[in-house]
């Protein structure tokens, strides 16, 4: 396979409109449908010199050398898709977006914010419409196919792209000219905050989000902080919401002193006005909501879960239409409920270490994305990859404390930043001013899950530390039950901190092994020496390593 063009290149990204309907009109036919759509298109971008990404879904993804190129070639893309037989009378609309840069190219694939952009763009137009980026309208400026032109659609805001985008589109007697305006954030109803970075990878749980979404009124994201359940759920949301007439709406929950500050939440991310008192309440939001179609997002629940609760079934009660997306540290413990819990992205397997192998992991596509913000001249080759997978391991895969870790590329060396990982809460501060306070550093984080514990399941939690490659329900009970001479119920407890996304069990046969991540465990460890209580935690764990303490 050709190497990928490199330098200035221009993403061509084509993506079929409308096409879970034209899955339920198909039934199994459609993927005969697709396969044909596919061939057709490959050969026309083939012919032009393109170099094809991975695919997603449906979607293809190219990339050519010169801007001339994929222009010329989406163009007779078009005319190919206008011109051939489809079955049973199936008119197979392709909406195509282009976008010319120079993005960040490793293990044979493409990485950062320009390759985003493409399929940003042709998101937000129609099927049959070619819509190009500024930088493509002025590279074809002087380079157009002959009789074709181009119209300035405006500005517009497009999902996950914090820069504003100058949009065009492609004009020509074999196209379709007037279409309905653009599908962008400007036009449609929401308040979803601009995105200052990319999202990166997460196509998979997106998709599973998004199913349960279509058949469940209340889905909750979980886990543990940092882990990215609200970048996740805003992601979701901006690619959703064209099909929302109502609109999505963020409430931001964090900051409340208690449950009564819930619908006063919701009602001013909604913009809905209070009732006859003045004051809005659950009342006159079920009033206001009951006849809409909209997604409401709870942001951080966890300070309150059992009112986000109350009113999110109340909600729902009444506003047959109306879905919720709550995230929190835990579930909300609702029978209509859909729990989703997001994991820490994908680590490099130990076994490769190849520059190729190491840049699939979505976790090192994300160290990388930020650390070149922060260091424009950092490459990643086949002498460091491996040091960059060490360090998005021993991070546990947690996307906040990567961001954070590859934020000091700005003034440390990936070597440098290896090294420090073992002191992680130091490393790991310096995060976005605009960020929460809690997401500044990655100590902020874990001091704001651990003030959401009982004291029982902070004990529990920090005596846990002691264990550095997992453990069972027996030893935990023998070294950890034990508190001034009174037992406690370690087996409740695990349930309760796993519940709310401090402990992993891993399987395989024998009886259930238990983890702490390693930031946890860390965390864990620092705590269990401030409490004094870690001489008499190791006297035990010693003991029942030596065989005195029983499993039991």
């Amino acid at each position: 396979m050709p190497d990928p063009p490199s330098g200035t290149v221009t993403f061509l990204f084509a993506d079929i409109e409308d096409s879970t309907r034209l899955l339920h009109q198909l039934g199994d036919r459609y993927t005969t449908v697709i396969e044909a759509y596919h061939r057709l298109l490959r050969e026309v971008f083939h012919r032009a010199g393109g170099y094809e990404e991975d695919p997603v879904g449906e979607s293809l993804f190219v990339v050519f050398p010169r801007a001339s190129d994929a222009v010329n070639a989406a163009l007779a893309a078009q005319r190919a898709l206008t011109t051939s037989a489809w079955p049973d009378g199936v008119v197979l609309r392709v909406r195509m977006g282009l976008h010319t840069g120079q993005p960040i190219v490793a293990g044979g694939g493409y990485i950062g914010l320009e390759v985003h952009r493409a399929a940003r763009i042709a998101s937000v137009g129609w099927g049959g419409q070619i819509l190009l980026s500024q930088a493509t309208s002025d590279a074809v400026a002087h380079d157009l196919p002959a009789g074709t032109g181009v119209r300035d659609l405006g500005e517009h805001r497009l999902k996950d792209l914090q820069r504003r985008e100058q949009i065009f589109q492609l004009l020509h007697p074999d196209l379709t000219v007037d279409f309905p305006p653009l599908r962008s954030l400007d036009t449609l109803p929401h308040n979803l905050p601009h995105q200052l970075t990319s999202f990166v990878g997460r196509e998979r749980e997106m998709a599973e989000v998004k199913a349960l979404l279509s058949t469940t009124p209340l889905v909750t994201l979980v886990g543990v902080g940092g882990v990215g359940k609200t970048r996740l759920a805003l992601q979701v949301a901006a690619d959703i919401v064209e099909g929302l007439p109502n609109g999505v709406w963020l409430a931001e929950l964090a900051g409340l002193p208690d449950a009564a500050g819930i619908p006063l939440a919701v009602a001013a991310a909604a913009g809905v006005r209070g009732g006859e008192d003045g004051g809005p309440s659950r009342t006159s939001l079920s009033e206001h909501f009951q006849r809409k179609k909209l997604l409401l997002i709870l942001d951080n629940c966890e300070y309150l879960v059992a009112g986000c609760a109350q009113f999110a079934s109340l909600l729902l009660q009444s506003c047959p239409n109306v879905k919720i997306l709550a995230t929190s540290w835990q579930p909300l413990g609702l029978a209509t409920e859909a729990v989703f819990r997001v994991s820490p992205l994908p680590l490099p397997d130990y076994e490769h270490t190849a520059l190729e192998k190491v840049v699939q992991a979505e976790s090192v596509r994300l160290f990388l994305e930020r650390a070149v913000g922060s260091q424009p001249t950092l490459t990643l080759t086949n002498t460091n990859a491996a040091v960059v997978a060490q360090i998005c391991r021993r991070l546990d895969g947690n996307p906040l404390a990567i961001e954070l870790a590859a934020a000091r590329a700005r003034v440390l060396s990936l070597d440098q930043i290896a090294s420090r990982i073992s002191d992680r809460f130091k490393l790991l501060t310096g995060g976005s001013r605009t960020a929460p306070p809690r997401q500044q550093s990655l100590r902020a984080t874990m001091d704001w899950g651990y003030g959401l514990l009982s004291e029982s399941e902070r004990i529990l939690m920090r005596r846990l530390s002691i264990f550095q490659d997992g453990w069972t329900l027996e030893v935990a009970a023998a070294v950890c039950g034990d508190e001034d001479g009174t037992r406690i119920d370690v087996a409740e407890l695990l349930i309760s901190l796993k519940t709310k996304s401090l402990i992993l069990t891993e399987g395989g046969r024998g009886p259930t092994r238990y983890r702490l991540p390693e930031t946890v465990r860390q965390y864990g460890w620092e705590k269990l020496q401030e409490s004094g209580e870690a001489p008499a935690v190791e006297h035990r764990h010693r003991e029942w390593s030596l065989g005195v303490v029983p499993d039991a």
